[in-house]
């Protein structure tokens, strides 16, 4: 049995025994309710020890306060309150979004139900299976809850469970890839892409090309007539397991070392999860950029590469690969990556709860993470996506941050294609609100009457950006509104923003 390290609040060891519904509905309603208070609800004064906020048609809902907001409840006109379970949630948030936005919207609420009952799944599976012994896989493959500002982190695309639970890393899933064979005179192939050779041998006359399995049951119709007429043989598969990470369709070998990213034309969060042409074919004008801001920058910080893609010209999106740097020789010595998204999710042998200086370890935290990535933006126009699921954190045998590595070329932006004050907002919001926010957020509490924004505020300020005093004393912060990008069906790429209180200014 596994050490369950994320509890809502209304699930600890003095909460009364839950069923496995009432706990799904539990994990679940976490990202909903951040999402439905962040981004329409309006908080009321003096609310008292729960928060009371009013909803856009008037309703009245209160909760457990907290980064993990817990046992909504909706005002009744007798003045009590009515407790909401996840179907109701949903609902309410249902009928709260179109007298918001004026907008139906079939899909959402679907997916809502589809990413509650995906983590009714993944907590059963989790219960009998063992985590990985490794803490890095065991940090990528933490991610119950996930995303904590996405109303339907955990939708998998409606399919059945059993197409996708094999595969899915909160199940600690390992699996080989398959193996094909792509015709030599189809394959499409740019950068670095040898290791893949390296593989397997592949007939005279073509070339090998690694593939998720899941993706294979997706696009089964689609790749049928190339299997049919020999531009696509199936050579069997690796002889070794690979680890999907907490990003689901980027796998890492750890026998070769090497990630690899693949095309899943599922919606996860935001957007379909397939390599889509358009960003495979800047590839490597963006990585190069980045892999020359970090030459530049210099150890300890490390740029997980992108170094090349291929796939075959007939199915280009749908089989193609992106092979990524692996972590040999790219980690301290003796150091630990470990995923920063699962130091907020909590993981067996989280240094972040098991700190006894939490002070000393946010100051060291800081120092890896924040000075690689303004530094590439100030000095090379680099615009790094430096969320929670982008960024490695390497920690020593103490438990102490030494290092920051980040990963990513499809969510970089490069100045001036994107406008200055744009690829700022995004970076504040990437690596500000996404990140340190939460990050802040976990580690209060675990270390109660810690202040975190001090230290924040002097890393920030250490940096001769035009832009750092502006963002210290703003009254606010961009908070991404992705409750509201998916109620009114925006492209996945999009970003809107809404203001989010700035401590930093408090601070």
């Amino acid at each position: 049995m596994e050490r369950v390290d994320f509890l809502p609040p209304h699930i600890g060891a003095d909460a009364a025994p839950q069923s496995a519904a009432e706990r799904a509905d539990a994990y679940a309603a976490v990202p909903l309710l951040n999402c439905l208070l962040r981004e329409v609800a309006e908080p009321l004064p003096d609310p008292g020890p729960r928060p009371v906020y009013r909803l856009p048609g008037g309703r009245l809902l209160r909760v457990r306060p907290g980064r993990r907001p817990a046992g909504p409840e909706v005002g009744t006109a007798a003045g009590g309150w009515h407790p909401v379970g996840h179907t109701e949630l949903v609902k309410l948030v249902a009928e709260e979004l179109r007298r918001h936005t004026g907008l139906p919207n079939h899909e959402l609420p679907i997916e809502m139900t589809d990413s509650r009952d995906a983590v009714a799944a993944l907590l059963a599976v989790r219960a009998r299976a063992t985590p990985p012994a490794d803490p890095y896989l065991r940090s990528e493959q933490a991610l119950v809850t996930g995303h904590t500002h996405h109303p339907a982190p955990k939708a998998r695309g409606g399919g059945p469970q059993a197409g996708w639970l094999p595969y899915a890393p909160e199940a600690y899933a390992r699996f080989p890839l398959t193996l094909l064979a792509v015709r030599e005179d189809t394959v499409v192939d740019e950068g670095d892409t040898a290791a893949l050779d390296a593989l397997a041998g592949a007939p005279p006359g073509y070339r090998v090309l690694p593939a998720h399995p899941w993706q294979l049951d997706l696009a089964a119709g689609t790749l049928a007539p190339a299997f049919a007429d020999g531009r696509l043989l199936r050579l069997g598969t690796t002889g070794f397991f690979v680890w999907p990470t907490a990003a689901i369709r980027t796998l890492y070998a750890p026998d070769p070392d090497l990630f690899l990213k693949f095309s899943l034309d599922v919606r996860i969060t935001n957007d379909i999860r397939r390599l889509w042409r358009h960003d495979l074919l800047r590839l490597r004008r963006t990585d190069t950029a980045v892999t020359e801001a970090f030459d530049a920058i210099g150890p300890p910080a490390v740029w997980l590469a992108d170094r090349g893609y291929r796939t075959a010209d007939f199915a280009f999106e749908e089989l193609a690969v992106v092979v990524r740097d692996g972590l040999r020789g790219r980690v301290l010595p003796g150091a630990t990556p470990l995923l920063a998204a699962a130091l907020v999710e909590g993981f067996e042998g989280s240094p972040l709860q098991d700190t006894t200086s939490p002070g000393a370890w946010w100051e060291a935290y800081l120092a890896a993470v924040v000075p690689p990535v303004l530094t590439a933006f100030d000095d090379d126009g680099v615009v790094l996506e430096a969320h929670l699921q982008n960024t490695l954190v390497a920690v020593d045998a103490a438990g102490m941050p030494v290092q920051a590595l980040f990963r990513d070329a499809e969510g970089v932006k490069l100045l001036p294609d994107t406008p200055r004050a744009a690829g700022w907002e995004r970076l504040v919001y990437c690596l500000v609100v996404n990140h340190l926010y939460e990050i802040a957020a976990a580690l209060t509490e675990h270390h109660p009457g810690l202040d975190p924004w001090p230290a924040v505020r002097r890393a920030l300020a250490r940096h001769d950006l035009p832009e750092i005093p502006a963002l210290l004393a703003a009254p606010t912060l961009p908070a991404k509104t992705n409750l509201l990008l998916r109620w009114t069906g925006a492209d996945g790429a999009d970003a809107r923003y809404r203001p989010l209180p700035n401590p930093l200014c408090e601070a």
